[in-house]
């Protein structure tokens, strides 16, 4: 969490400024707000939303639906678990 802190620039530009800069009460709250809104990664969310309008417009002009996963070459793809498998 401290190495994406510094990556995105709050709290300092280093982990050690990080740690120097930020509060434990801070820091808790940066990662709670990543578990609930998604990446601090100013990158990765331009190409979600990206990826997601795309979607849209296929399935309303072209009438073909996609995945926005399938839009997005830089995302990990999705893993399903081993009982998920044999659910389908």
């Amino acid at each position: 969490m401290l190495f994406e802190l510094a990556l995105a620039g709050i709290g300092g530009n280093t982990i050690h400024q990080v740690k120097t800069n930020l509060t434990m009460v801070e820091i808790n709250q940066w990662a709670e707000y990543r578990s609930r809104r998604g990446s601090l990664n100013t990158g990765r969310r331009v190409e979600q939303t990206a990826a997601n309008m795309m979607s849209v417009y296929m399935a309303a002009v072209h009438k073909h639906e996609i995945e926005p996963l399938e839009l997005m070459p830089y995302e990990d793809d999705v893993e399903i678990g081993f009982e998920a498998q044999f659910d389908d």
